[in-house]
């Protein structure tokens, strides 16, 4: 008799079987995975915290310093000319000429500088605006802004720049008297790739000690005797340079030295390599300096350099034998200038210069120094040994009083408020186009002459920055169509300074499509 229930329990074995079976072959052939056990892994810390405490402190404090310091830190961004982009993809002769050769190619420049004001004042080294036609300063934020020059002074390798604006967060300024060799400093830059570039690194911070104080390297001397443009004397070059063995590279020129309580005791400026890449050996301006010709730079627009007028040199071994002094340390007058404070107070060759209102002078670097810290008109008590006879020994240290003048030269500085040249033939976003001939659009293999061609761009100006290059098309801007060179200008100067344009275009290689570039125009 048939048992329905008796069916259906063997259908279900069946079924179960053949599941298992299924299952079993094909785990044979490799069709289902099989779980596999993870290993423990060990997250406990392998160091009780208690004995590391001190590091770990170090370390936060790193942190702390970076987040109140980085907001203050910006990038500065040159443009030295207006010139072709012969490297550039697409490149090709216009008109059926060849490509003007009267306009230098020129690599974009870049460095950092930091905010010392709430108003825009920024400040950077000479070399890193030295010469631009425009700059631009790029804040942690993403805000770019134009800058002018209020001063600079070659010098010591000092700038300062203004971006338009309030509110900035200012940075703060600390005294390069109290550094010692041996204390903690962070250095803050940007190691200088172009924003432009994938690979770019913005606002690095690295830690190192002080290596060193009151260092001289003839690194301005030697650049400003080498630079058929400067008109001053080499000589008053001010060298007192602070050493340390945090990183310093490329693109950090301009940017702040801070100690562990967050405020500026240096200026990044320079390292000294053999392969032209960090080796443990970078140096820093001394804030007090830099700040003393921060301050001429915006009051006056130029430095006004206090004279005592000697010359001299750091006393030497043979030096302090020959002339019976206590220790090898000094500044040995080797001439005095006529008529010059240094003169009429009674100082002479062979007098020895020890210390200048109570500071003590070991170099002579430490006299020019302390001297570029005073103002002309100061009255200063320089403290001297002097030998009273050939072969007799030093007197007992004599005190006089000097009242400084004014150095002739002061470095060359742009005047206080003058504008940035915008670079030759380039127009508020840093290109100039010219109309799609029909021998333009067949090189190009475009469909119609619609639009224009960028002729020229401006090495780092707002354009370049984008990524368009010469060749590329611009049909649109700011919603507009562009069928020729007065629809390009006419969109262009709608576009108020700091706001942003939209332009549509098409770039090399031939055949790209359209692509929107968001601009802003420099204030």
């Amino acid at each position: 008799m048939y048992d329905p229930l008796k069916a259906k329990t063997k259908v279900a074995l069946s079924v179960a079987a053949s599941f298992v079976f299924g299952l079993a072959l094909a785990s044979q052939f490799g069709f289902v995975e099989t779980a596999v056990e993870l290993p423990v892994v060990q997250t406990a810390p392998a160091v009780a915290e208690e004995a590391v405490r001190p590091a770990m402190d170090l370390s936060e404090a790193f942190v702390n310093i970076a987040d109140a310091v980085t907001p203050s830190v910006v990038r500065i961004e040159t443009t030295r000319a207006l010139a072709p982009e012969r490297s550039a993809p697409g490149w090709f002769p216009y008109r059926g000429q060849q490509p003007r050769q009267d306009l230098p190619d020129v690599l974009p420049s870049s460095g950092s500088g930091f905010i010392i004001s709430a108003d825009g004042h920024v400040m950077t080294n000479n070399h890193v605006i030295d010469d631009a036609e425009r700059i631009s300063v790029i804040l942690p934020d993403g805000r770019d802004f134009g800058a002018r020059v209020v001063g600079t002074d070659p010098t010591t390798d000092i700038a300062v720049i203004k971006i338009e604006g309030d509110d900035f967060p200012p940075i703060s300024l600390g005294s390069s008297d109290d550094v010692e060799v041996g204390e903690w400093v962070l250095a803050i830059g940007n190691p200088g790739f172009s924003r432009a570039a994938p690979d770019r690194l913005d606002y690095t911070v690295t830690a190192g000690i002080i290596s060193a104080v009151g260092r001289s390297l003839n690194l301005i001397n030697s650049t400003l005797y080498q630079d058929p443009d400067f008109e001053g004397n080499p000589g008053y070059a001010i060298e007192n340079f602070i050493q340390t063995d945090a990183v310093i590279n490329s693109g950090n020129s301009g940017g702040p030295m801070v100690n562990l309580r967050g405020q500026v005791i240096g200026i990044n400026s320079a390292i000294m390599s053999r392969t032209g890449a960090y080796q443990g050996y970078g140096f820093a301006i001394p804030i007090d300096l830099a700040h003393q010709v921060m301050n001429d730079l915006i009051t006056y627009g130029r430095v006004r350099r206090a004279l005592l007028g000697i010359r001299g040199q750091s006393v030497a071994s043979e030096d302090a034998e020959a002339l019976g002094l206590p220790e090898v340390a000094g500044a040995l007058v080797q001439s005095v200038t006529a008529g010059a404070p240094a003169g009429i107070a009674g100082l002479r060759l062979g007098d020895v210069i020890t210390e200048i209102d109570g500071e003590k002078v070991e170099t002579i670097n430490d006299l020019q120094h302390l001297i570029a810290l005073k103002a002309p008109g100061d009255r200063v008590s320089i403290t001297f040994y002097r030998q009273t006879g050939q072969g007799d020994a030093m007197t007992a240290p004599a005190e006089v009083t000097v009242q400084l003048q004014e150095q002739p030269y002061t470095a060359p500085s742009a005047a206080a408020g003058a504008p940035q040249a915008q670079g030759r033939n380039a127009d508020a976003i840093g290109i100039r186009v010219g109309e799609i001939t029909r021998e333009i659009a067949m090189e190009l293999r475009l469909e119609s002459t619609r639009g224009v061609v960028v002729e020229e761009i401006q090495i780092n100006g707002p354009a370049h920055r984008k990524a368009i290059n010469r060749g590329c098309v611009i049909t649109e801007i700011g919603g507009e169509p562009i069928d020729s060179v007065r629809d390009y200008r006419d969109a262009v100067s709608r576009v108020a300074a700091g706001e942003v344009v939209s332009v549509i275009a098409s770039c090399q290689p031939v055949g790209r499509e359209p692509s929107m570039y968001n601009i802003r125009v420099p204030r």
